[in-house]
């Protein structure tokens, strides 16, 4: 807990008005959730006070009015459809609910049938009206989840199916309204998000890490509560016992490691991703101040959340609860002091920071303790789970004779003059790799055109992979990564314009895929082919940045990148663009779908990593490795962390097989699909299916990451005739070397 919470003056204020709404509601009396002595000992005017300690009177009171309404409609959902397990019940009743939230006030409400319904069109008409429509979208977007979601958390319940950690901690973020508190944030503080930015990575992680924190501190304190009382699945110390095979005690050390590692994350990109953002936008000093609050504003809801975990009687903590007939100033203070034997009275947040600085500082160290071309040796390989055969593609044969020829023709098995140890590929390693077999399986039903397109991409891809850290990894800073980046982005036109000539083999490479992509498209499938391609050179950036500050990821951050780093959405959004328009994007963005989607992504990219885990981390000096961040997190030794890393894959093959088998059949029934739709999606599945199994068929087959390979392939070559030679030298050479690159790579930029 890095930060000391502090406590909103208008606490009594918010109390009195907050109870009043309620009961003009009937949340209270009468409901048959809450009566007067619940609602009481939970207080949420405190957590309000504690979480958004600066907010004026009337702007707390209307916060902590949105918390009893949302905390009344969890307890209101269980009560009445967890309980009885009646899904279309809960269907029903969650598909009024987006009604009561108008983009445009003037386009009115339904009449309300219940509390939540009539709580939350009282709150909607009270809360938008200073907000920008993007704010309102956002809001919407975000509450939309916070109750769609709950139907994923019966569905588990009523299967009595415990989810895999990855999956919990993406689908917790929405079902746990962490994100819809943040877009609160910016109500409270008075400062929206500027739109230019509001949807990338670094405020994207900011409210990702904010969630994963607030969510993860609370699953802590509920646990009891939830397993005892409620029948809940849905909590990380519940998911890490049965992941880890691990005892509750255990599981809840994981769950506060896990917890401290995205507080850290949360602060990293605060302080070293968010102002260059604002200047790469040219965001002006009132858009600075704005985001500066907003972050702020995340901070205080984090420390303050912890304080009313502390003294809420909702949770089985121990915490005495707040005696109700006295509510004066003196009260609050007594109620949110610290525990017996505990120092309390000023400065007494500030010692519990340095203790929490303290506790954290060996994990914190140990991110940036890599050290790099570790002697690892082959890492033996786990059982792949794999339930789909390979079929390959009859075109593969010629295909070989296709890449060979592209990759002479664009350079890429040729080194870039004037850049030593540009030559990153050669003939016998291009063969040797074979990415027409990898292509050959992912797409067994492409024609020839196709088929040569999709290994085209995988070899641009594979060999800016490789390219990346051999050019860029040896200059001091990212400016000259950065001009590189804006050339590629400039070499795709969504008008498909004219560009400035290519230089270097990843240039030309790239110009020669766009227009043969995207000439194909219409103009909004252009854009989001493009922002695709524009993720995954982003990602490539960041993994530079990573390695110049020796920095190993956070692992919930590592997982999320790394579908990006392998290419995965870029590979989603071309096969997606193979199905026309038969499929409206709101379905495409369902839980099911997008659970299926990641569940495949996340299984090839950590099945890479464990076949690329000798090549990363001995021959390469690489930490981006899914086995090197589970080592560095549990602090664990290889093999413990492969086991780690191999149940994680597996996990994710039997989540995929339980949506394809179980959750899409039952979203097309509850959102009644057409034939179309479903076939495209089925389809879509299948396709999937054959993206996994050809991966792993080609790691098997291919000769990049056995050691063999990997000793042949990384050989030093001989040095120049007439170079300097014996003891000594080596270090001439390397000096020499550095500074050529440096100057090539100026001039390439």
């Amino acid at each position: 807990m890095p930060y000391p919470a502090r406590l909103n003056p208008h606490l009594e204020s918010a109390r009195t008005h907050s109870k009043a709404w309620a009961r003009e509601m009937q949340m209270i009396e009468g409901s048959g959730i809450w009566d007067e002595a619940a609602y009481d000992s939970h207080d949420y005017a405190l957590l309000c006070a504690y979480t958004h300690p600066d907010a004026s009177a009337t702007e707390l009171s209307l916060v902590t009015d949105w918390y009893v309404w949302v905390f009344f409609f969890d307890d209101h959902f269980l009560d009445i459809f967890k309980r009885s397990g009646d899904t279309p019940g809960a269907k029903a009743y969650l598909d009024r609910l987006p009604d009561f939230m108008p983009i445009r006030l003037e386009d009115g409400f339904p009449e309300p049938t219940n509390q939540v319904e009539a709580g939350l069109a009282d709150l909607w008409a009270r809360t938008v009206p200073v907000m920008s429509e993007d704010w309102r979208r956002r809001f919407k977007e975000s509450t939309r989840h916070l109750l769609e979601e709950s139907l994923w958390e019966l569905a588990n319940i009523t299967e009595g199916r415990v989810s895999n950690p990855v999956e919990y901690i993406e689908m917790r973020r929405k079902v746990g309204g962490a994100p819809w508190s943040a877009n609160l944030v910016e109500h409270a503080v008075g400062a929206e998000v500027p739109a230019a930015i509001a949807a990338t990575r670094p405020m994207r992680v900011l409210k990702d890490t904010f969630a994963d924190g607030v969510h993860l501190r609370n699953d802590l304190f509920s646990y009891q509560r939830e397993t005892e009382s409620e029948g809940e699945l849905a909590n990380a110390v519940l998911v890490l016992e049965k992941f880890l095979g691990c005892d509750t005690q255990q599981a809840a050390d994981s769950v506060n490691e896990l917890l401290t590692s995205r507080l850290q994350q949360f602060e990293h990109t605060a302080l070293t991703e968010v102002g260059p953002l604002l200047r790469e936008h040219g965001m002006d000093l009132a858009a600075h101040a704005d985001v500066l609050a907003y972050v702020k504003g995340l901070q205080d809801w984090q420390s303050g959340g912890h304080e009313w975990h502390m003294r809420s009687s909702r949770y089985m903590n121990g915490a005495p609860a707040r005696d109700t007939a006295d509510t004066g100033a003196a009260a609050v203070v007594a109620a949110a002091g610290e525990p017996l034997g505990v120092p309390s009275g000023l400065g007494t947040s500030t010692a519990r920071l340095v203790d929490s600085l303290v506790a954290s500082s060996p994990a914190r160290l140990r991110r940036y303790s890599h050290v790099p071309f570790e002697a690892v040796g082959p890492l033996p390989h786990p059982d792949f789970r794999m339930p789909y055969p390979t079929r390959l593609s009859p075109h593969l044969e010629a295909n070989r004779r296709h890449n060979l020829e592209w990759s002479r023709r664009t350079g890429i098995l040729d080194a870039v003059p004037g850049i030593p140890g540009s030559g990153v590929w050669d003939e016998a390693k291009l063969k040797d790799y074979d990415l027409p077999l990898c292509s050959a399986g992912i797409h067994p039903d492409a024609d020839a055109a196709q088929l040569e397109l999709t290994t085209d991409w995988l070899t641009w891809g594979t060999y800016a992979d490789d390219y990346y850290p051999m050019l860029y990894g040896r200059t001091p800073d990212m400016a000259t990564a950065w001009a590189g980046h804006q050339r590629l982005l400039a070499l795709m036109p969504l008008d498909l314009s004219p560009t400035a000539p290519p230089l270097g083999p990843l240039e030309r490479g790239l110009a020669d895929l766009w227009p043969r992509t995207a000439g194909g498209l219409d103009p909004e499938g252009r854009r989001v082919f493009r922002a695709t391609v524009e993720a995954m050179l982003e990602s490539w950036l960041w993994e530079l940045s990573n390695q110049k500050q020796n920095r190993i990821p956070d692992p919930v951050d590592y997982v999320e990148m790394r579908r990006q780093t392998f290419g995965s959405d870029m590979t989603k959004a071309l096969s997606r663009l193979g199905h026309g328009n038969t499929v409206p994007p709101e379905i495409y963005a369902a839980r099911p779908v997008t659970a299926m989607e990641n569940a495949a992504m996340d299984y090839a990219c950590l099945m890479n990593d464990v076949f690329s885990y000798q090549k990363e981390v001995e021959f390469e000096g690489e930490f981006h490795n899914a086995v090197v961040v589970v080592r560095n997190f549990f602090d664990c030794g290889v093999t413990e962390a492969l086991g780690i890393v191999a149940d994680l894959m597996n996990s994710r093959m039997r989540e995929f097989q339980h949506v394809v088998g179980v959750q899409l059949p039952a979203f097309y029934e509850d959102f009644g699909l057409g034939q179309a739709v479903r076939d495209t999606l089925d389809g879509y599945a299948e396709e999937l299916k054959n993206w996994m199994s050809g991966i792993l068929h080609w790691h098997d087959g291919c000769r990049r990451y056995a050691e063999e390979d990997l000793l042949r392939h990384a050989a030093p070559p001989a040095p120049p005739v007439g170079a300097p030679a014996g003891p000594g030298t080596s270090a001439a050479r390397l000096t020499e070397l550095l500074r050529a690159t440096a100057a090539g790579v100026r001039a390439l930029a």
